[in-house]
């Protein structure tokens, strides 16, 4: 399932992934539990560092 997603994912992609809503999205990459890059005002999360962490890795 996660490589049709793309290598680096969006806070969107994150949404759809999980079906949260934006703000719970924003919560959970703002909440320090895994790695996330900042780009100006965009955050990006490297693809397999968020599938490890959603399987418990």
């Amino acid at each position: 399932m996660n490589q049709s997603y793309p290598d680096v994912l969006q806070v969107s992609d994150i949404q759809q992934i999980l079906g949260i809503g934006r703000r719970q999205a924003y919560e959970l990459v703002n909440s320090g539990q895994f790695h996330v890059i900042r780009i100006g005002k965009s955050i990006r999360v490297v693809r397999d560092v968020f599938f490890n962490w959603m399987n418990g890795q």
